[in-house]
């Protein structure tokens, strides 16, 4: 097959899926996985796709830029992810096994916790410390740090989490919307929300109005698979496929 016959078809394949992994394309075209990088990042400087750690994802109008740094974030919409992250510490409740994902909204988490009997896991470096300064009891998962978030992720990560099974847990995310669902710009963070979201009795995402709408680069759970928990809702239809749960600033 040529060059230009196989890198048509992987567009075709990524658009049609939302996103496609070397290993998916590497088998389908019984070619090596290096081969399908270099497709992935020519097809990427096309702006055909975009590539993405492990893979790649369809491009969107309404795109999420490339990742910011932690320290950018915690910048933007500081008042709106303390009212969130207010509301979300309420929620928790005695004894709760809580599960706490890295980002610069849960990270506001540290300042409203009050539960002492509860046991809090989570793969933030910085959460994890504001946490332990204060005297809750605190679990840092291991594996590799991404320096951009300040999160642990990796397979020693993913194996932890799995044996756990979360009372309550709060995530962050870059994009939310109706088709893309919960999104974020890494593929291996990805896995690692997605694992687990799927072991918390009551998943919530925290998102500010700024994230309805923006699709990030890989999807990590449905609407429906975790609650909403926002500052100003600017999509009324999200109501229909999940929980939501609008909390205005004071």
């Amino acid at each position: 097959m040529l060059t230009q016959e196989r890198q048509a078809g992987i567009v075709r394949l990524v658009q049609q899926h939302g996103a496609m992994t070397v290993t998916e394309l590497a088998d389908i075209y019984q070619t090596s996985a290096s081969t399908i990088r270099r497709d992935l990042s020519a097809l990427d400087e096309q702006n055909l796709v975009q590539k993405v750690f492990g893979g790649a994802t369809a491009c969107h109008q309404n795109q999420e830029p490339l990742e910011e740094s932690l320290e950018i974030k915690q910048r933007k919409n500081i008042e709106a992810k303390i009212t969130l992250a207010r509301y979300a510490a309420s929620l928790i409740e005695p004894n709760d096994l809580v599960y706490i994902d890295a980002g610069s909204t849960t990270e506001q988490l540290a300042a409203f916790i009050t539960e002492k009997t509860a046991v809090y896991v989570t793969n933030s470096i910085p959460l994890s410390c504001k946490l332990a300064k204060r005297g809750f009891n605190v679990r840092l998962v291991g594996g590799i740090v991404k320096p951009t978030t300040e999160a642990v992720i990796g397979s020693q990560a993913r194996q932890m989490i799995q044996k756990l099974n979360f009372n309550i847990g709060f995530f962050g995310a870059n994009g939310v919307t109706i088709k893309e669902g919960y999104t974020t710009p890494e593929m291996e963070e990805a896995e690692g929300k997605t694992i687990a979201l799927n072991h918390c009795k009551r998943p919530f995402i925290l998102a500010d109005a700024s994230k309805i709408g923006i699709i990030s680069g890989v999807s990590f759970a449905a609407l429906k698979a975790a609650g909403l928990i926002t500052n100003h809702l600017t999509n009324l239809e999200l109501k229909n496929y999940t929980f939501v749960k609008e909390v205005h600033q004071l």
